[in-house]
């Protein structure tokens, strides 16, 4: 784990000039361990099951947050408790505090093992993000605007790439100019998916401040009989692909008007087509109302890269690929605070013209909706806040240097009004495509009332 101290515009294009990263110089690094809670942490082991085995080959899931310091902060007293408040929550979680391992006389089967000692790499480190930016950088990495992948990612953590006694967590805290604060985490996949990844920072957020923690994790593989799956016989690691030297980023606002219009929309070319409205919920608006406006930006330029769908055999038919939670759908349920992976992939496939055409709006949440399997009401995501100066919260960084996807999150006031940010990474020239698309698609919502 790491920490550092350091709306929608018109679209202008993407016009800035390749930095370089953010220098980082590394101040103190300790293991945080879980703290005691009466008697020791006995050794432990967690199997993995079909669930988590299935991501050991990829790489960590890496998040940054970002945050702006009060003048006059008192930063070791805010780094001593950001420490005291992660060993804390680790008393809970504390198979994140232990080490992906291959389990005793086996060769194909994974287990999370805990022992005394154990705990969380903790590096606190000054960076400059270059031209003596101070908060100003902090803002700047936090903004809606188009940013640099590049200057991001050096921000969080690196997890060991080989198996063995791998962490399964690591985390990262950096200073600019000691006026601005960003906390990267590092986890491993096979570890936890998100909503335990997100369950365990909503722990780390609450230890350090005043509000009662959430429940805690219920650790218990028994809840899954017969679920465990004998890995791969390779454990190397995947290429999930390379992302381009000027890979951007950029946040796009849907707000709860935005979002109702659109199934407005769905629903009225349901009852044109004499059929009943599909449900549609905001995650499913959202992603649907995303997926058309990249296709007409891929449409328009001559980008020959697939961030976000593959195209069918004769590049009519393009697919979206999505997670969904399963815990609600097992048989029995799974507790919702299950620790672990308990999510799976679901589809949607639409013709690429319906898409890119005229009906975009409407045939993208209808191809999202029939291919989401069960109830999914919205995204399980959350950032984590200190004293009400965040800026952003970063999400999956990883993903980010790997190109594919995008990211959903209902955060701040947008979540409090309703609406909806959408992180999306693309090439310069397709960004600047996204951004017009994403504008007059928003224009066409609102010209159709």
């Amino acid at each position: 784990m790491a920490m550092a101290v350091g709306q929608q515009q018109q679209c202008a294009p993407s016009t800035f000039t390749s930095s370089p990263p953010p220098r980082l110089r590394a101040i103190d690094t300790t293991l945080v361990p879980p703290s005691p809670t009466g008697s020791v942490l006995p050794e432990s082991s967690l199997p993995l099951t079909f669930f988590d085995t299935l991501w050991l080959p990829f790489p960590p899931v890496e998040r940054l947050f970002l945050y702006r310091l009060a003048p006059g902060a008192d930063v070791p007293a805010i780094l001593s408790n950001l420490k005291d408040a992660l060993s804390r929550a680790l008393s809970a979680f504390y198979p994140l505090a232990g080490r992906l391992v291959l389990t005793p006389s086996t060769s194909n089967r994974y287990e999370l093992h805990y022992r005394p000692g154990d705990g969380v790499a903790f590096t606190v480190a000054e960076y400059d993000v270059g031209g003596g930016m101070g908060v100003d950088g902090i803002d700047g990495l936090g903004t809606d605007e188009p940013r640099e992948v590049a200057r991001i990612a050096p921000l969080v953590p690196a997890l060991p790439a080989a198996l063995g006694r791998r962490r399964a967590r690591r985390a990262t805290l950096l200073l600019p100019a000691r006026r601005g604060l960003a906390i990267g985490v590092a986890v491993h996949h096979a570890a936890v998916d998100g909503s335990s990844s997100t369950h365990f920072l909503h722990t780390w957020a609450a230890s350090s401040c005043t509000p009662p923690p959430p429940p805690p994790p219920v650790i218990d593989r028994s809840l899954l009989p017969d679920a465990f799956f004998q890995v791969m016989s390779t454990t190397g690691t995947i290429e999930v692909g390379q992302m381009p030297a000027d890979q951007l980023l950029a946040t796009f606002t849907l707000s709860k008007d935005d979002l109702q219009r659109v199934k407005d929309a769905v629903a009225a070319e349901a009852a044109r087509c004499g059929v009943a409205p599909p449900r549609c919920t905001s995650l499913v608006a959202a992603l649907g109302f995303v997926w058309s406006c990249y296709h007409r930006a891929k449409e328009a330029t001559s980008s020959s890269s697939t961030p976000m769908a593959s195209a069918g055999v004769d590049g009519c038919t393009c697919c979206l690929i999505f997670p969904v939670d399963h815990r609600s759908r097992m048989s029995p349920p799974l507790p919702d605070k299950y620790l672990g992976n308990c999510v799976g992939p679901a589809f949607a496939v639409a013709p690429k013209d319906a898409l890119a055409g005229g009906g975009h709006r409407r045939s993208g949440a209808r191809r999202r909706q029939d291919g989401q399997h069960g109830r999914v009401d919205g995204p399980r995501q959350g950032g984590c806040r200190l004293d009400g100066h965040a800026v952003r919260g970063l999400a999956e960084v990883s993903r980010l240097r790997a190109g594919p996807g995008v990211r959903l999150a209902g955060e701040g006031g947008h979540r409090r009004a309703g609406g909806m940010e959408v992180g999306v990474p693309l090439p310069p020239d397709v960004m600047d495509r996204f951004r017009m698309c994403f504008a007059d698609a928003i224009a066409g919502l609102y010209a159709q009332s």
